[in-house]
C-alpha cells in the first residue's frame, strides 16, 4: 500500500506572500490550470542604469490587502497562457514565495489583471503536484 505525505488542501485557502508583505490572502486552488496566477494593478518594464526591470504593483485598490507598493524584478520572462474561456495572451512570469500550511514554496506566477474575478490568486498544478491532494468539499484548511 502506498503512503502519501502530501498535505490535504481545500478548494480555497489562505496564503501568505512574505516578500510582498501580503498575509492571509484568499487563493483559489485550480487543478485545471498548469501555472499559478496573481492579480496585479500595474505591470511595467522600466530601465534602470540600462537594465530592463519589471515594476509590479500587486492586487487592486478594492482589495483590503492592497498596499500600492511597487516591487521590482530583474528576473522575469513572458509566457503564453490560455485562459479558461479559450483566449491566449502573453503574460509576464516571475518567481514568488508563497506560504501554505507553514511551508514556503518558491514557484512561478503569471501576472495579470484579475480585478473582475472572484479570486486574486489561482494556484495551479505546477505547485500542487507532489505537494498537495485537493479535497474539493473543504475550504480554508490552512488556518
Amino acid at each position: 500500500m502506498q503512503s502519501y505525505t502530501k498535505k490535504i488542501i481545500g478548494r480555497k485557502e489562505l496564503a501568505t506572500f512574505p516578500s510582498l508583505k501580503i498575509k492571509d490572502l484568499a487563493v483559489k486552488i485550480d487543478s485545471g490550470a498548469y501555472s499559478s496566477s496573481i492579480d496585479c494593478s500595474s505591470i511595467n518594464e522600466v530601465f534602470v542604469n540600462g537594465e530592463k526591470i519589471l515594476e509590479v504593483v500587486f492586487l487592486h485598490p478594492n482589495n483590503a490587502l492592497f498596499t500600492g507598493e511597487s516591487y521590482f524584478f530583474r528576473k522575469f520572462t513572458k509566457k503564453k497562457v490560455t485562459s479558461s474561456n479559450g483566449n491566449t495572451q502573453k503574460r509576464y512570469l516571475v518567481d514568488l514565495d508563497i506560504e501554505l500550511f507553514g511551508t514556503i514554496y518558491h514557484t512561478p506566477f503569471t501576472l495579470t489583471d484579475r480585478s473582475g474575478l472572484k479570486s486574486s490568486v489561482l494556484i495551479g498544478r505546477k505547485l500542487l503536484n507532489k505537494n498537495f491532494l485537493i479535497d474539493t468539499s473543504k475550504k480554508y484548511l490552512n488556518k
